[in-house]
């Protein structure tokens, strides 16, 4: 089975983060980094990282997995989901092209 494609959005609990965090939201973000990293060695995520807006920010994660369910989990075990920090939107994606920065 070929792999399907995700975009999703990590949507942060207000228009001032991550320039505000409290403590306890900079250890969820420190444990998001770790989980999105390990997903992103284990080669189910293509590339993530915050984008930066005039209305604020907001983290972007392109996956390539099996299926919608796979991709939901993905976002439904992000720690900072877990913890009711930030929630997520996803969206399928069709991939015309890409190029690796290695």
């Amino acid at each position: 089975m070929s792999k399907q494609f995700y975009f999703g959005k990590l949507v942060p609990p207000r228009p001032t983060f991550p320039g505000d965090m409290t403590d306890r939201e900079k250890q969820l973000m420190s444990e998001h980094a770790r989980y999105a990293r390990s997903q992103f060695e284990a080669g189910r995520l293509l590339i993530y990282g915050p984008v930066t807006t005039h209305d604020g920010s907001f983290g972007l994660a392109v996956l390539a997995v099996d299926d919608e369910a796979e991709a939901r989990r993905f976002f439904e075990n992000d720690p900072t989901v877990l913890a009711g920090l930030n929630t997520f939107e996803l969206h399928s994606m069709h991939v015309a092209a890409s190029r690796a920065l290695d």
